[in-house]
């Protein structure tokens, strides 16, 4: 099985309207930039989104909300974009927030084939309505449904042609467990290499969980940058 394509626009070639996609990454760190701007210009709306972050303006998933092709979506960080509140406010997008840990184990237990857990997270809450609670051991939990898509979009440092990846650091983040709750992972790289390049004990994500690679550059932006004031 050939999982290597020559570009995002390629890979991405069959999302379809209202489809549910995942993004990877954390803030501007480790997001599959070529593959949100691929989304953009096939111009297929509707989309439901589960990330952490909802990108800025002008960058990241900020283009996917200035073209107006999400319909919803589902993360626990929305405040680094002013046209995400506009939308919101207007009601042309839901948000449905949820706790940063919680959304990673919610992405993972999808991966994992767990359709639901407990966890003590938001109880007490407005993030509890309508969820079923039970006690543990004199504590109160909630109940918390796996969550899945029909395309997982991830970023990786290196990736071989077998679909295997590693990351880097932060870019880490929500990419492994998103790689694996998907129908359809599609995995850009900054560098592709030959099936036993990369050392074994050092890969995140194995090629099974990937269907599609594609090798592009990666555009490293900082997402709120801040320096100390020059000494007079």
């Amino acid at each position: 099985m050939n999982k290597v394509f020559a570009s995002a626009d390629a890979a991405l070639h069959d999302v379809p309207e209202g489809a549910t996609v995942m993004l990877g990454g954390f803030g501007l760190c480790g997001i599959p930039e070529n593959s949100i701007a691929a989304l953009v210009r096939r111009g297929v709306r509707g989309l439901h989104t589960i990330s952490n972050n909802m990108g800025v303006d002008g960058f990241g998933m900020g283009l996917m909300l200035e073209a107006g092709i999400i319909a919803s979506h589902t993360g626990s960080y929305v405040g680094e974009n002013k046209l995400l509140e506009q939308q919101v406010i207007a009601g042309v997008l839901r948000v449905n927030l949820i706790p940063q840990g919680t959304l990673a184990e919610r992405i993972r237990a999808g991966g994992a084939g767990i359709p639901a857990f407990y966890t003590p997270a938001g109880v007490g809450t407005v993030i509890a309505e309508g969820k079923e609670t039970r006690e543990f051991d004199g504590k109160m939990y909630l109940m918390e449904t796996a969550l899945r898509a029909d395309f997982a979009l991830v970023k990786a440092w290196r990736g071989d042609r077998a679909g295997n990846l590693v990351y880097r650091r932060t870019a880490r983040n929500f990419n492994p467990m998103m790689a694996t709750a998907a129908r359809v992972t599609i995995a850009e790289v900054e560098e592709l290499v030959e099936p036993g390049e990369l050392d074994p004990d050092a890969i995140h994500t194995p090629g099974i969980y990937v269907q599609r690679i594609f090798c592009a550059p990666s555009e490293k932006r900082i997402e709120r940058r801040t320096v100390r004031k020059a000494k007079l």
